[in-house]
C-alpha cells in the first residue's frame, strides 16, 4: 500500500512539473513576442507583459522563464526515479526548495517592485510550491530518512 501511495505522489509531481514546463514555455514565448498578450491583461494589477518584459524577467540574455523550463524538466526527470533512491529523492527536495525560494523572490518583486502580477507566473509558483510539499511527503514515506 505504501509503495502505491509513493508512486501516486511521484506521478502527481510529474504532472505538476509538466504543467510548469508548459507555463514556463508560454512565458518564454510571451517574453519574446513583440505584441501585447491580451489573455493576460486584467488592468494594472494583473498584467503578464509588465512582469514578463521587465528588467527582472531575465539574467543577461536568458529569460527567467527559460530557466523555469529547464528546472521543471530536471524536476520531472527526478520525479520518475524511485523514491527508494534516497540521494535522488533528497536532490528532488533540495532542487524544489531552491526553485520555491527563487519563485518566492520573483513573487516579491511582482508585489513590491513591479506592483503587477502575472497569472502564468503565479500558476508556476503554485506548481513549484506543491512539488516541494509533495516531494517532502514522498521522501518522508521511505523507511529510513537519510539526507
Amino acid at each position: 500500500m505504501q509503495a502505491a501511495v509513493s508512486d501516486r505522489l511521484g506521478w502527481v509531481i510529474t504532472v505538476l512539473a509538466a504543467i510548469g514546463i508548459i507555463l514556463s514555455a508560454v512565458s518564454v514565448y510571451n517574453h519574446y513576442k513583440p505584441t501585447p498578450t491580451e489573455y493576460c491583461d486584467f488592468g494594472e494589477t494583473f498584467n503578464c507583459d509588465v512582469v514578463n518584459k521587465s528588467a527582472y524577467s531575465h539574467f543577461g540574455k536568458i529569460p527567467v522563464s527559460g530557466i523555469g523550463v529547464v528546472g521543471y524538466i530536471f524536476l520531472l526527470l527526478l520525479s520518475r526515479v524511485s523514491r527508494e533512491k534516497k540521494l535522488v529523492s533528497a536532490l528532488l527536495i533540495f532542487s524544489a526548495l531552491l526553485a520555491t525560494g527563487f519563485s518566492a523572490w520573483l513573487t516579491y518583486i511582482e508585489a513590491k517592485v513591479l506592483l503587477a502580477y502575472c497569472i502564468i507566473c503565479l500558476g508556476s509558483a503554485a506548481c513549484i510550491a506543491l512539488i516541494t510539499l509533495l516531494a517532502i511527503v514522498r521522501h518522508a514515506r521511505t523507511r529510513e530518512l537519510v539526507f
